[in-house]
């Protein structure tokens, strides 16, 4: 590790106070071991810390190729959670966006221009004949594509927290942006896909076959590297499994063809991996149940966005009626919800207030 970086993570470790975070995952775990029975979870914020250093932020395609800059930038986000007294948890990842599974499987990884700072996508294989080539190889090895990258840095960002204790204690280093087998599938096959499942479904059944393995055997993996315990930390929030799912696919596919095609596999992901949530953009209302029968399988919570694309009280009724808790909820449509008198069992969190 070079000076400079050494600086800022001293500077960092300095600004840490242990009891407030000792304090915000107290609260969190009283949430998720469901002792607020009503209304919504709100935490508290920390007293602002502010820094004596110039946190620069560096462009996201700049980290992309220096693992140095890629824990400093997560680093900094950090310092600036704490600096404006937020509440969100602490926690970093490898950053190297939604295309990391597929990038191992031969797809190519493209950049964002430079002034958009986001994270790279992926360029779908050519045709089927690529994606049959796909499945008949198998497994492709963990390191290929951006799979280097991603255990370069989670090595260095294991060696940081045990040379700095503090951070090791209170930052948590999560799962990178594996997706989910259906999102990896989509980036892979590309738009041709919803085709697919009408013209070729064996292939997409084997192809999500591999996309499910491919899943399992990286995030494995990434738990054996990185122990996980059963409340995990994404984005801030504190998550009652292992993993989280994405599923932003979804919105473009029927209910029949989410039983039929993708909701076996990602039971499977949940089952072996150790539970958790499910994400997903858009709307949702046409899949929740079958999704919230998922409850003995793991899945404890999902994280959604844009509640005005939903009926949302058909989630309500299989999500936190059930059981399940909704994280990282708009905190306005929380309190629309409880002024109208419905009642959300204090299963649903809202952080960002």
């Amino acid at each position: 590790m070079n000076e400079k970086l050494c600086q800022y993570l001293d500077d960092l470790a300095c600004r840490i106070d242990e009891n407030q975070e000792s304090g915000l995952h107290q609260t969190w775990d009283d949430f998720l071991d469901n002792k607020l029975t009503e209304g919504c979870f709100k935490p508290n914020k920390r007293k602002p810390s502010p820094s004596q250093l110039d946190w620069l932020p560096v462009p996201v395609n700049d980290t992309l190729h220096d693992p140095q800059l890629m824990v400093y930038e997560q680093f900094r986000m950090i310092s600036d959670e704490l600096a404006k007294g937020g509440n969100a948890l602490l926690n970093v990842r490898c950053n190297y966006g939604v295309s990391i599974m597929t990038s191992q499987l031969g797809c190519k990884v493209i950049e964002m221009p430079v002034g958009q700072d986001n994270t790279p996508t992926a360029q779908a294989l050519p045709d089927e004949y690529a994606i049959q080539a796909v499945i008949d190889a198998g497994l492709p090895d963990l390191r290929a594509g951006q799979g280097a990258d991603v255990w370069d840095t989670a090595d260095l960002f294991l060696q940081i927290m045990d040379r700095w204790p503090v951070l090791g204690r209170w930052v948590s280093l999560y799962h990178p942006d594996t997706q989910g087998p259906m999102d990896n599938a989509e980036l892979a096959w590309g738009s041709e896909i919803f085709l697919a499942f009408y013209d070729s479904p064996q292939r997409v059944h084997d192809f999500l076959e591999l996309m499910t393995q491919h899943y399992i055997a990286f995030l494995t993996k990434w738990f054996a590297l990185v122990p996980t315990p059963n409340f995990s930390t994404h984005w801030g929030l504190k998550v009652p499994g292992k993993i989280v799912l994405r599923d932003d696919s979804l919105m473009n596919l029927s209910p029949e063809i989410y039983a039929e095609f993708i909701r076996d596999y990602e039971v499977r992901c949940l089952r072996e991996l150790g539970g958790g949530m499910i994400h997903f953009c858009g709307r949702g209302d046409h899949f929740i149940e079958q999704m919230s029968q998922m409850q003995s399988d793991g899945l404890n919570a999902i994280n959604m966005s844009q509640p005005h694309l939903n009926d949302m009280e058909t989630i309500y009724r299989n999500t936190v009626d059930k059981g399940v808790k909704i994280i990282g909820f708009d905190t306005d449509w929380a309190n629309k919800a409880i002024t109208a008198g419905r009642d959300l069992h204090g299963k649903v969190a809202c952080p960002y207030w």
